[in-house]
């Protein structure tokens, strides 16, 4: 490998690294940011890394020459950038072509590396390249399941697929890798003898890790959960053989750098997970069901095992392959090492704080402190480059050590890491300091005298119901409530003293231990809405010595559990709307223009809605926890013609089930309509055979909760020879029913049918602050959509008259009518009704649009239509 910078060498890497914390702050306004930001590291960053790192090792170890392939990672960063681009547009075949290229040049590899296999004599270390070859081999697999991915397969195929694609890709392509380079790269790191055993190591591991992941990949794909789990024990196995030698060069040279801080992290985060791994695989349930469990641990394989381990390793390789004598080696890695225990501290604190269960204020703060920790590097190796170039001139200064002061300025840097972690947790508790008080669990003896037994209760959860409903326990038993979830929902269990179960995916199960109980309790599910639609349930105490009420002490606990139906405050800490108020300078509303369509033959759409939690500002100085199509309410705008081919892939990335139901489509809802649970997806295929402006929501129960907390959207489907106009818009009116600031929706209030706003486009009052601009004389077509979920709507222009109105699939009012003096004022719509009307304003000036039920317009159902002097006119 030529020393020195080197751009194909070098720079995309770097690129790759530099793009994952632009996508992690761009996330809300991506359509699949996790997807995107994995990608970016394991098949952008790290899958450059392998190619031309792998490649180094085997000049080194085999001591033959290689030529430079600049084609080659070419062909590897242009298609892995076109597979990035194709699965977020959609484009399948772009997607294709993109991983055709990757497996191309990693093929291209392969061969390079037989090759020179082949001319080398017989060396030591000369089996380390089989790793790289068996991983190699593995990639085209890994590849071809990400393909099949992209298309869209229903569940549980989905579901299998991607499991496999997991194990693949990341124990093969990547885990084999680092297996096969740690063994010499370790002990050179540490400056350091190799470990004993290493000869030996390099030999047996391998058949035992390439059988793991073979097993492992081929038993996900049939479903066979516990062959799963065989196939990552004997995949540990393998790593447990290459980790003895590791260790014993660790024991005779500690680590004391950055890097090796940084590999060794990586390699045990690596070994953790893979138990955790075969735990959840070996406990069985549909592929949906472990495809679940999975979903919270695939972020701590790619930040804990594969960025740190890259990381270190660029940290050790970089100023080695820049060169430039000692000197500016050194110099390099000091750039590199600077506040490397800090970083170190950082990053592995923090993704154990996100470990457990918890607030998730402080589950964000964490992981922001990691990203940050793990995204200074990027910055390091530009100036690492730049400390390399200014070490090899002749005015250039040796790099001196400070004798004896290395290892406390090590251990003061790891203090403030975890300092760092402990106040970003202090502060997530103090912004949600209500979640601390989760696990407080009151008594519910109430003075009673114990019998020394126990009563032990199996509850399902199903249909929104708790069955029994009902349990008869004796005063003085102690009470154990063995909760099993066998709805297709995310489902938990709350007493009123405090003892709940937490959130239980389709199929977990969960025991309560009540304690003594001496008095009645109620119990309820505290997902939002479940408790209105039924989901209670009351534990009813038998006996002579029954007592309904508990001391002053238990009613005042008892308050702070019971008060609060949806699992958030509400009533007085509702989020309040000031109809005056302004939002701050700046302010941009809601595009509400609908493009032209412009081909004229029916059209397949694919498109890709993902179901997310986020927090949005929905009218001055109020922000809510919306659930949300693809992180916008309403979601996106789908627009087609009669006749037009809708493909839509649902996944489901929000810590509850949710669904979708398309009214511009006609099948039986059965299946695609169904709810899915948080990583699962599902696609919906429908044709468009009628025109209108279609809702589409989601389906699960309580509905009016989903609709009302954002879960809605349109789909315009034109009527056939729709005559053109000059400008088109969408109005979707819906409520808003406000709980506390930064929660979700008050289902109390949504079933009083008491809104706190009713809004145009999901933001009270937004086109006045901000209004649609249009020129006089244009003749302009407005959509609307009455969303509900309660309230009808009449629909009107201030100051204009509709020439034309057309609602659910035909016109009322056509160009003025017969006699062409025909107009209409206002378009009348009920919940889940849509329509267009269509006016012409003559002269320029303000005119409010609203609905005409006017104390829904005082409320947020208002907006203005700017009008200007013609264009010709300006």
């Amino acid at each position: 490998m030529r020393r020195g910078f080197s751009p194909w060498r070098d720079l995309p890497a770097l690129v790759w690294l530099m793009a994952i914390p632009l996508v992690a702050v761009a996330h809300p306004w991506l359509p699949e940011p996790r997807w995107l930001l994995l990608h970016l590291l394991l098949l952008g960053a790290v899958t450059h890394s392998i190619v031309v790192w792998s490649q180094h090792f085997a000049d080194a170890l085999l001591h033959v020459a290689s030529t430079p392939r600049p084609q080659l990672l070419a062909m590897l960063a242009l298609g892995a950038l076109a597979v990035m681009i194709g699965t977020q547009t959609s484009l399948w075949p772009v997607t294709l072509v993109g991983a055709t290229s990757v497996v191309g040049a990693v093929v291209w590899h392969a061969v390079r590396l037989a090759g020179q296999l082949r001319r080398a004599l017989p060396g030591r270390f000369a089996g380390v390249i089989h790793y790289y070859l068996a991983a190699a081999l593995v990639l085209p697999i890994g590849a071809a399941l990400g393909v099949l991915l992209a298309r869209g397969l229903p569940d549980p195929w989905h579901s299998r697929l991607l499991l496999a694609h997991v194990v693949v890709n990341l124990l093969g392509w990547v885990g084999l890798t680092v297996a096969g380079a740690v063994l010499t790269l370790w002990p050179t790191m540490l400056r350091t003898r190799l470990g004993e055993g290493s000869d030996s190591a390099v030999r047996r591991a391998l058949p035992v890790l390439l059988v793991g992941v073979l097993t492992a990949a081929g038993a996900c794909l049939a479903g066979l959960w516990p062959l799963a789990a065989a196939g990552l024990v004997f995949y540990v196995v393998g790593a447990l053989i290459i980790a003895r030698p590791l260790l014993d060069a660790a024991r005779r040279k500690p680590p004391s750098s950055h890097p090796t801080w940084s590999v060794g992290a990586g390699l045990v985060w690596l070994g953790g997970c893979l138990v955790a791994w075969a735990v959840l695989l070996a406990r069985g349930g549909t592929a949906e069901e472990v495809l679940g469990r999975l979903d919270w641990l695939v972020p701590f394989l790619a930040a804990g095992f594969a960025a740190q381990v890259l990381l270190g390793a660029l940290g050790y390789l970089v100023p080695t392959a820049l060169g430039g004598g000692g000197r500016a080696v050194r110099a390099s890695a000091a750039v590199l090492d600077r506040a490397g225990a800090l970083r170190v501290t950082v990053v592995n604190a923090g993704l154990l704080a996100c470990v457990p269960p918890g607030p998730g204020a402080v589950r964000v703060g964490c992981s922001l402190a990691v990203l940050v920790a793990l995204a200074s590097q990027v910055p390091l190796l530009v100036l690492a480059i730049r400390a390399s170039r200014r070490a090899r001139g002749p005015d250039a200064t040796a790099i001196e050590p400070v004798a004896g002061t290395n290892r406390q300025r090590s251990l003061g840097s790891a203090v403030a890491g975890l300092s760092v972690v402990a106040l970003t947790i202090a502060g997530g508790v103090a912004v949600d300091p209500a979640a601390l008080d989760t696990g407080r669990v009151i008594s519910a003896a109430a003075g009673v005298e114990a019998t020394g037994h126990t009563t032990t209760v199996r509850v399902e959860a199903a249909d929104m119901r708790f069955v029994p409903s009902r349990i008869d326990v004796p005063a003085g038993d102690r009470l154990v409530i063995e909760l099993v979830n066998t709805d297709s929902d995310v489902h938990d269990l709350v007493l009123e003293t405090g003892a709940d179960s937490g959130r239980l995916s389709p199929g977990d199960g969960a025991r309560i231990n009540v304690g003594l109980v001496g008095r009645d309790l109620d119990g309820w599910c505290s997902i939002v809405g479940h408790r209105q639609m039924g989901m209670t349930l009351q534990v009813t105490v038998t006996g002579a010595d029954a007592t309904d009420e508990a001391d002053e002490a238990d009613h005042a606990d008892q308050a702070d559990h019971a008060d609060d139906p949806n699992g958030d405050e509400a009533g007085d800490n509702d989020a309040t709307y000031n109809p005056a108020a302004e939002p701050e300078a700046g302010f941009s509303s809601r595009s509400a223009v609908l493009p032209p369509l412009r081909d004229r033959g029916p059209q397949t759409h694919h498109v890709t809605l993902t179901v997310r939690e986020v927090l949005r500002e929905v009218a001055p100085g109020v922000t809510q926890r919306l659930w949300t199509y693809n992180g916008q309410s309403p979601g996106p705008i789908l627009h087609g013609r009669v006749g037009d081919r809708f493909v839509v892939r649902l996944i489901n990335d929000a810590r509850m089930g949710h669904s979708i139901d398309f009214h511009a489509g006609t099948l039986a809802p059965d299946e695609p309509m169904r709810t899915i649970a948080r990583g699962e997806s599902l696609t919906y295929r429908f044709t468009a055979d009628r025109a209108g402006i279609w809702m589409y929501h989601c389906s699960t129960m309580p509905m009016s909760a989903h609709i009302a907390n954002g879960m809605f959207g349109a789909v315009v489907i034109e009527p056939p020879d729709l005559p053109a106009v000059d400008q088109s818009f969408v109005l979707v009116q819906s409520e808003q029913y406000y709980g506390p600031q930064g929660g979700p929706v008050d289902v109390d209030k949504v079933q009083a049918e008491e809104p706190d706003a009713v809004v145009f486009n999901g933001y009270a009052n937004q086109y006045d602050h901000d209004p649609i601009q249009v020129s006089a004389g244009d003749h302009l077509r407005i959509w609307v959509l009455d969303a509900g979920p309660n309230r009808a709507t009449a629909f009107h222009v201030v100051g204009g008259q509709f020439t034309t109105t057309w609602a659910e699939g035909s016109y009322l009012l056509r160009d003025a009518g017969a006699v062409g003096t025909g107009g209409a004022q206002a378009l009348a719509l009920a919940p889940a009704q849509g329509g267009f009307v269509e006016l012409i304003l003559t002269e320029p000036g303000h005119y409010p649009f609203v609905s005409h039920v006017m104390v829904d317009a005082e409320r947020g159902a208002h907006g203005l239509l700017s009008v200007e002097r013609p264009r010709a006119q300006r």
